[in-house]
C-alpha cells in the first residue's frame, strides 16, 4: 500500500456508522475493493471481510471493534458528468464502527476524531433505535454526514419512506441527491438529482456505472427532486436564494458547491440510495464523500492558539506482533518518529516509537504524519484513551471522547486457582483498551467484579480472555452488599469471666442500642459514670463494638445506623485487660442487637429512564414489578423521563429488559441512593443459602 502523504485538502477522515445489520461492514468492504485496497471482495456471512478480522467477529458475524482502513480514491472524469475533483487522488481514512449498542463506545471515540461520516440505513427497516443513538453521537461531535439508504434490492425496500423517517424521527434536513433506479429485484442503478441523468449499474466497469438518459417514467420524479433540493438549499444559502429569486439558471457547479458548503456546516444531509451487497451505488457514494464531506482544513476544532504539535489518543489496542498501539488523530504540526511527547494529564513524557498506517490487521511503517491524519503509534506507555499528545513547553488538553458508565456487572474468577495472577493481568489489559470496561474487587465480598455496557459486552470479554489469553473463567451474578440495622431499643449486660489458673480474664460491659436515621452509621457514646470501666480499657471497648458491627446476626452484613451507649461495667484489679474488655464489648453488642428486632437493609438505586411516549406504560409497569418507587415523570416533546428508586437486586438483567420493552428506544442510568429495609416476604431472597 502507498504511504505517500497528501495535502490535508485531499484527505477525508470518515466513519461508517449505523444500527446493527444495516450493512456497514459490507459497504466498507465494497469501498475498499473498488479503491484497490483489497483484491477480493469478502462478505460478512463468509467471515472474510477486511475489517472484521478477529476470530470473535468472524464467528459472531458482527463488528465488535472499530477498524481503520486507509485507501486511495480518484474521482474519475466521466463524460456527461461534472466532477469538481475529477482525476485528483484523495486518501480516505475509513473507519468501520460497530452497530450493537453494547459497543457504542467504539462509535463514540471514532466520531470524536473523524471529520465526516456515512450514516447507513436499511431500506426495509428504516430508522432503528440504534440509528437514533448513532445520530445523536454525530450531533454531539458536530460531524457532517451523508445518509446511505442501503439494501434497496430487498423485498419491501422503500427509499422515500426511509427518507421521511430521517426527517421525522431524527429531525434531519435530509434531501435525496441520488435516487435508486427501481427497487427490490428491479434495482438497476441510480438517478442523479443534480446532473439529471441515470447511472446504470455496471459493477465490472472502471467507474461502476454507465451514464444514460433518464427513462421516461422517471423524468418527472427526478425533476421534482431537483426542485425540492434547490428549495431546501435556497432557505439556507444566499447564493442559491439570489439565483432562485432572480429566476436565473442554477448550474451544476454552483449547486454542488453550495451543497458541499451546507453539508459541512451540518445544515443539510444528502441522501443516497443503493445496495452495497449488489454493488449498486458504491462508486457514486464515494464520489459524494469526496465532493461533499469535509477535509481536515474544513473543520478546525482547535483553539486559535497556535501550537507546534497537538494530537488526541482515541483508542488503545494490543497487537500480537506490534504490542500496545495507541491510535492518534493529529490536529496540529507534524508527528515524527522519536519525538519526545508530553502527557499534560499526568505530566509524564514518552518517546514516540514506530508510526504505523494500520489497515485492519496489516501495518505499514511511516516516518512522520502531518496535521489532519490518523495513525497508530507503537511504544507509548504513558498515554491512554482520551490523552493529548503535545510537546514540552506547549502543553494543552484536547477534549476527550465522552463514554457512558457501565450498566451491567458480574462476578468472575479463573476456572483454575493457579491462574489468578494471569487473570488480573489480562483484565487490566482489557480495561486499558476499553474505557467502558471496568474491573474492581468488592470491598466486602472480595469478589472480582467486571462491569460493561451489556450482557453481550461481558460475554465478549470472557471470550477474549479465553481466545487471546488462554484463560477459562467462571462467571456469576455478584452478591448484593446488604447492611443490617435494628428497629427497637434494647440492652445487654455481658460478663466475661475466665479462670484457668494464674491470671484470668474478667470484664463486664453493659450497653444499650437504639435505631438511628438512615445514613448515620455507627455512633458510640460513653455514658459510664463513676469509672466502673477504667479509662485505660475504654478504647478496647470501642474496638470490640466496632469489630462486632462488621458482622450482623442475619446475613453477616455490616450493622449500621445504630446508637450505642456504654452505660456500665466492672473490672478486676488483677484479671482485667484490653482483650477481655474487647471480647465482652463484642458479645454485649451482639446480644443487644439480637434483642432489638434486627432487619436487613438492601441497596436502593436512583434510576433515570428516557423513553419515547409510546413505550412509557411498558416501562412504568416493569418498574412497578421491580418494587420501584416512582419519584417523577416529565415529558419533553415525544420523550418521557422517569425517575425512580429501585432495589439493586431487582435491577439485574434490566439492560436487556428495557431494550426489549422499548424496542431499544429507551436508555437509563442508575446511581446508589440509599439502603432500605427488605420486606419480610422477600428476606429469603437476600439471606445466604
Amino acid at each position: 500500500m502507498k504511504t505517500t502523504l497528501h495535502a490535508p485538502e485531499r484527505l477525508r477522515n470518515i466513519g461508517v456508522a449505523a444500527h446493527i445489520d444495516a450493512g456497514k461492514t459490507t459497504l466498507t468492504e465494497r469501498i475498499l475493493f473498488y479503491a484497490g485496497a483489497i483484491h477480493i471482495c469478502g462478505d460478512v456471512h463468509d467471515g472474510n471481510t477486511a475489517t472484521d478480522f478477529s476470530a470473535i467477529e468472524k464467528a459472531k458475524g458482527i463488528t465488535i471493534s472499530s477498524a481503520a482502513a486507509p485507501c486511495f480514491w480518484t474521482p474519475p472524469a466521466v463524460a456527461g458528468l461534472t466532477r469538481p475533483y475529477a482525476d485528483m487522488p484523495h486518501r480516505l481514512n475509513v473507519i468501520d464502527t460497530p452497530g450493537h449498542v453494547d459497543f457504542t463506545a467504539e462509535v463514540e471515540r471514532s466520531l470524536r476524531v473523524l471529520d465526516g461520516a456515512i450514516a447507513v440505513f436499511c431500506g426495509v427497516g428504516g430508522v432503528q433505535p440504534q440509528s437514533e443513538t448513532v445520530w445523536r453521537q454525530m450531533d454531539r461531535y458536530r460531524v457532517p454526514r451523508l445518509a446511505f439508504i442501503n439494501k434497496m434490492d430487498r423485498a419491501g425496500a422503500d427509499f422515500l419512506r426511509v427518507t421521511n423517517e430521517l426527517r421525522e424521527q431524527l429531525g434531519a434536513n435530509a434531501w435525496p441527491i441520488l435516487l435508486p433506479l427501481g427497487a427490490e429485484g428491479e434495482l438497476r442503478g441510480q438517478l442523479d438529482v443534480i446532473e439529471q441523468c441515470a447511472l446504470i449499474s455496471r459493477p465490472d466497469s472502471k467507474v461502476g456505472y454507465a451514464v444514460e438518459a433518464v427513462p421516461e417514467a422517471w423524468r418527472e420524479t427526478l425533476a421534482t427532486a431537483r426542485l425540492d433540493l434547490i428549495n431546501a438549499l435556497a432557505s439556507l444559502d444566499d447564493e442559491i436564494a439570489t439565483l432562485w429569486l432572480e429566476e436565473k439558471p442554477i448550474s451544476v457547479e454552483v449547486l454542488k458547491a453550495v451543497l458541499r458548503r451546507q453539508t459541512i456546516a451540518g445544515r443539510i444531509v444528502p441522501v443516497i440510495g443503493g445496495s452495497a451487497y449488489r454493488h449498486v451505488g458504491v462508486h457514486a457514494l464515494v464520489d459524494a464523500v469526496v465532493d461533499y464531506l469535509p477535509s481536515p482544513l474544513d473543520v478546525q476544532r482547535l483553539s486559535e492558539t497556535s501550537v507546534p504539535l497537538a494530537a488526541l489518543a482515541f483508542k488503545v489496542v494490543r497487537h500480537p506482533q506490534a504490542g500496545r498501539l495507541v491510535y492518534v488523530r493529529l490536529y496540529e504540526g507534524t508527528l515524527q518518529k522519536g519525538q519526545v511527547l508530553v502527557n499534560p494529564r499526568t505530566g509524564k513524557t514518552d518517546r514516540c516509537g514506530r508510526l504505523l498506517r494500520v489497515f485492519a490487521d496489516r501495518r505499514d511503517e511511516l516516518e512522520s504524519i502531518r496535521a489532519g491524519d490518523i495513525c497508530a503509534v507503537a511504544g507509548l506507555r504513558e498515554f491512554s484513551t482520551g490523552d493529548t499528545l503535545c510537546l514540552a513547553g506547549h502543553e494543552l488538553s484536547l477534549e476527550p471522547p465522552q463514554f457512558p458508565e457501565p450498566v451491567v456487572s458480574m462476578a468472575i474468577e479463573p476456572a483454575h486457582s493457579t491462574d489468578q495472577a494471569r487473570l488480573s493481568s489480562a483484565l487490566a489489559r482489557l480495561s486499558d483498551e476499553d474505557p467502558t470496561f471496568r474491573v474492581k474487587t468488592h470491598e466486602e465480598t472480595g469478589q472480582c467484579l467486571i462491569s460493561g455496557m451489556g450482557e453481550l459486552h461481558l460475554e465478549i470479554i470472557r471470550e477474549k480472555l479465553l481466545l487471546e489469553h488462554g484463560l477459562e473463567t467462571v462467571a456469576g451474578a455478584p452478591q448484593i452488599a446488604c447492611r443490617e440495622t435494628i428497629t427497637d431499643a434494647a440492652e445487654a449486660d455481658h460478663l466475661l469471666k475466665k479462670q484457668n489458673g494464674g491470671t484470668g480474664m474478667y470484664a463486664r460491659v453493659k450497653l444499650s442500642v437504639s435505631p438511628l436515621d438512615r445514613g448515620q452509621g455507627l455512633v458510640i457514646e460513653n455514658a459510664v459514670v463513676g469509672g466502673t470501666i477504667p479509662a485505660v480499657y475504654m478504647n478496647a471497648v470501642h474496638r470490640g463494638i466496632q469489630e462486632a458491627a462488621t458482622t450482623g446476626a442475619l446475613a453477616g452484613s455490616p450493622v449500621c445506623d445504630v446508637q450505642v451507649r456504654i452505660v456500665d461495667g466492672a473490672a478486676h484489679a488483677k484479671d482485667s485487660n484490653e482483650q477481655a474488655f474487647r471480647q465482652a464489648a463484642m458479645e454485649a453488642f451482639r446480644e443487644a442487637v439480637e434483642r432489638a428486632s434486627p432487619v436487613l437493609l438492601e441497596p436502593v438505586m436512583r434510576v433515570e429512564c428516557a423513553v419515547s411516549d409510546e413505550f412509557q406504560g411498558e416501562i412504568l409497569g416493569d418498574l412497578n414489578r421491580r418494587r420501584a418507587r416512582i419519584l417523577g415523570l416529565e415529558h419533553e416533546q415525544a420523550q418521557a423521563f422517569v425517575t425512580a428508586e429501585v432495589p439493586l437486586v431487582e435491577m439485574f438483567g434490566y439492560a436487556g429488559a428495557i431494550r426489549s420493552l422499548s424496542r431499544g428506544r429507551a436508555s437509563y442510568s442508575m446511581v446508589p441512593s440509599a439502603y432500605e429495609i427488605v420486606p419480610s416476604a422477600l428476606m429469603s431472597k437476600l439471606l445466604p443459602k
